[in-house]
């Protein structure tokens, strides 16, 4: 049975969403391994490609951190922009597919992760993006929110130069 989880773990970590981390900053020194830190990633919504969203997530360090056996604390923070225009595919302005799992992340060797779903908010026109941690045995009650306000999108060509300028 044991193993059966385990395998079932490393087969889900697999199909985890990727994000590009774009800065940290140290939050406790360690005298072995890499620091306790703060990571501020980004990524994309597959489904709403117009939409970015940046997660500040807890990274454990020290010895276990390095090698990767360590188990992150809970604590996120989660920001997502409209970035291009949004064109809903039907099954998510229908409600269809309320709770999509947009990202997720491992937090710890077995069982704990951070994840991001995504709503729809039909009368008000915007997704919500929550982000929480599981475990199989108990959830956290962390979590965080932010929602997506759908705007018309112009872009407006690049004024054009004068003769006078040009020169």
């Amino acid at each position: 049975m044991r193993k059966t989880l385990i395998a079932l773990s490393c087969c889900g970590l697999a199909a985890a969403a990727s994000a590009e981390q774009i800065g940290s900053v140290a939050t406790k020194f360690k005298w072995m391994g890499p620091n306790d830190k703060i990571v501020v990633e980004v990524f994309q919504d597959e489904q709403i490609p117009s939409v970015v969203c940046y997660l500040s997530r807890a990274k454990t360090g020290g010895v276990s951190g390095a090698v990767g056996v360590a188990e992150d604390t809970s604590d996120a923070s989660l920001d997502c922009v409209q970035i291009g225009p949004i064109d809903l595919p039907d099954d998510i302005r229908s409600g269809k597919r309320n709770g999509d799992e947009v990202f997720k992340k491992r937090t710890s060797i077995l069982f704990k992760s951070l994840q991001v779903v995504r709503f729809y908010d039909a009368p008000r026109n915007a997704l919500v993006y929550l982000s929480y941690s599981d475990r199989i045995i108990e959830g956290s009650p962390k979590n965080s929110i932010t929602a997506v306000a759908i705007q018309p999108w112009h872009q407006t060509p690049a004024p054009a130069q004068t003769p006078a300028a040009a020169k």
